[in-house]
């Protein structure tokens, strides 16, 4: 095989198809047509002799020969990104760029107001683009450059991404003021007679307040299951209704908070992003613009 003769975006394109297992989507991605990725695909075959992908119900499954290259493509492929990234020179004041990143709601109340004033103080131009990706997804979309970061608990384990700690917040609970079932500090007996607000995304399964009393072998009355953080709080201001949250998030309520009369283990965050990206210098100024604000 003569080097010289191989058109090397072949190996981007090969990449691309890998990552997302469909020649549309690959096409999307790449700005290019279906039919030129076909194309690339074919010459590619031709290449290695071999059909590379398999057109099957789930998508285009790899080959044994595409499984045993993948790892060497890549790799090539992130050092010349890398040559191409440290050649150019990020200059804050002036630059003209969009920032993607993958976090729930909880934590966009945390974070994006502050991480937002940094980002305009310090680069007016910069803007960001806020969604929430599913974690299996994270990977696939950071390598095929629809996401920067990712702010996540740290139960993601890709030899793709990269991350640091972010934060760590304990839990409080919060209440209306002059709630007639609790008055001083916040006992477990009171905590468990209160009726309590949960949330999650999820329609069913415990959080970290539970998982704790269940090792204690108690259990709370959830009156209200719901999914967005920032309703909860003004709920407990209409009711007797309690609610446990982060206390970065809490402060910013006029409740009643009191720290929890039992052990929870706090609510750790993590920032991740795609090792490619690791020496972009754009990249590494929005990381450490949100560690900061962390």
């Amino acid at each position: 095989m003569n080097l010289s003769k191989i058109d090397l975006n072949l190996f981007v394109v090969f990449d691309t198809i890998y990552t997302t297992g469909n020649l549309t989507r690959a096409a999307e991605i790449l700005c290019i047509t279906q039919p030129a990725v076909s194309n690339a695909l074919a010459r590619l075959r031709d290449t290695f002799n071999d059909p590379l992908f398999v057109r099957t119900g789930q998508g285009m499954m790899p080959t044994p020969m595409a499984q045993n290259i993948v790892g060497s493509v890549r790799d090539a492929l992130q050092l010349l990104r890398r040559s191409v990234q440290e050649g150019e020179q990020f200059v804050p004041e002036t630059a003209d760029r969009l920032y993607r990143l993958s976090m729930g709601d909880l934590i966009e109340a945390m974070l994006l107001p502050s991480l937002f004033r940094r980002a305009q103080s310090a680069a007016p131009r910069v803007c960001l683009q806020v969604f929430q990706v599913q974690r299996q997804e994270l990977a696939r979309e950071m390598a095929a450059g629809r996401l920067d970061f990712a702010l996540d608990i740290p139960t993601l384990a890709d030899p793709q991404l990269l991350h640091t700690p972010l934060l760590e917040d304990r839990y409080v609970c919060a209440i209306r003021r002059d709630h007639p079932l609790v008055d001083g500090e916040l006992t477990l007996e009171q905590f468990l007679r209160l009726e309590h607000i949960h949330v999650s995304s999820r329609r069913s399964g415990m959080g970290y307040v539970d998982a704790a009393l269940n090792q204690l072998g108690e259990r709370r009355h959830i009156a209200l299951r719901m999914q967005h953080h920032l309703m909860a709080p003004d709920i407990v201001r209409q009711s007797d209704l309690a609610l446990s949250l982060p206390y970065t998030l809490a402060r910013q309520f006029d409740l009643q908070l009191f720290e929890l009369p039992f052990a929870v283990a706090p609510l750790e965050l993590h920032l991740y992003w795609h090792k490619s990206a690791d020496h972009d210098q754009a990249n590494q100024w929005m990381r450490n613009l949100i560690l900061q604000t962390g």
